[in-house]
C-alpha cells in the first residue's frame, strides 16, 4: 500500500494541534503597561515578537467539535527541531523532529485511534508501528506542520481581524510572569483572551478561548531557549516509506 493513508492519519491525529494556535488571574500593581498604546497595536507587538522568538514552548488543549481533545506539549524552534507529545481523545503519542525527518511514537492504541478511518490495508499496519519511532520526511505535505513554530504563528496571525477591536484589561500572572490581558468576543459567542508579557518582550503568554464551538487553553514558555531533540537509535526505528513498499 502507499503510505499516504498512515501520514494522512498522522496529520488528522496530531497536525491538528494547529487548532491550538487559534486560541485567542489576578490583579496587577496599578502600573500602566504599555501605556498610551491601544490594545490593537500591544497584540500586534505580540504577534511579531512570538514571530521572531528563536524557540517557545507550546502546552495547552482545545475542544474540537466532535467532542474530543486535541492536545500539545512540545519545544519547538525557528529550524522546526521540536520534542515532546502530541494527543488526540485519550491517545497520545511521542514526537520529534531533527535532521529534516520527524519522529512519532505512540503505542497500539494510538496508532488504532489515529487509522480507524483508514482502509483495512493501513489498520494492519498497526502491529509494526506500535511502540517504534515512525520516521518520515519532514518536507511531507501532511505532516510539516507538526513541528512547525512560525506554523503555530501563522495560525494564530491568520486572520488579523480577529486581534482587532480588542479591549484591555488588567494585569495578571502567568507562569510567575506578569501579563497584561487582551479580550474580545468572537463571532461565535465565544471569548478570546491574549495574555502579553509586560517585561522584556512582549511575548505572547497564554491565549484562550471561552465557550464557543472551540474551547482551549494554550501556553507559550521558555522563550529563546535551545531545542536539542536526539535521533531515536536505528533500533527503535521503523521507515514509513519502507513499510508502504511491504504492504504494496
Amino acid at each position: 500500500m502507499r503510505t499516504r493513508d498512515v501520514t494522512t492519519a498522522v496529520a488528522t491525529a496530531s497536525a491538528s494541534v494547529v487548532l491550538l494556535a487559534g486560541c485567542g488571574g489576578g490583579s496587577g500593581d496599578g502600573s500602566d503597561p504599555f501605556e498610551g498604546q491601544s490594545a490593537d497595536s500591544v497584540a500586534a507587538k505580540a504577534v511579531e515578537a512570538t514571530r521572531e522568538a528563536k524557540s517557545m514552548h507550546v502546552k495547552g488543549d482545545t475542544r474540537q467539535e466532535n467532542g474530543s481533545t486535541v492536545t500539545i506539549d512540545v519545544s519547538v524552534d525557528r529550524a522546526k527541531n521540536c520534542q515532546g507529545t502530541i494527543g488526540a481523545g485519550d491517545t497520545e503519542a511521542e514526537v520529534r523532529y531533527t535532521d529534516s525527518t520527524l519522529y512519532l511514537r505512540g503505542d497500539r492504541r494510538y496508532w488504532e485511534n489515529a487509522l480507524k478511518q483508514q482502509p483495512d490495508e493501513a489498520r494492519e499496519m498497526v502491529p509494526k508501528l506500535s511502540d517504534k519511532w515512525v520516521r518520515m520526511p519532514g518536507n511531507d505535505a501532511t505532516t510539516a506542520g507538526v513541528c512547525d513554530k512560525q506554523g503555530f504563528v501563522a495560525a494564530m496571525d491568520q486572520d488579523k481581524s480577529q486581534r482587532q477591536g480588542m479591549e484591555r484589561g488588567e494585569t495578571s500572572q502567568v507562569d510567575g510572569k506578569e501579563a497584561l490581558k487582551l479580550t474580545k468576543e468572537g463571532d461565535g459567542g465565544e471569548t478570546l483572551a491574549m495574555y502579553v508579557a509586560t517585561e522584556g518582550e512582549p511575548y505572547i503568554l497564554r491565549t484562550t478561548t471561552e465557550g464557543g464551538r472551540n474551547p482551549g487553553s494554550v501556553t507559550f514558555s521558555d522563550y529563546g531557549e535551545p531545542v536539542n531533540p536526539e535521533q531515536p537509535p536505528a533500533g527503535e526505528t521503523v521507515d514509513l516509506k519502507g513499510l508502504g513498499a511491504q504492504n504494496s
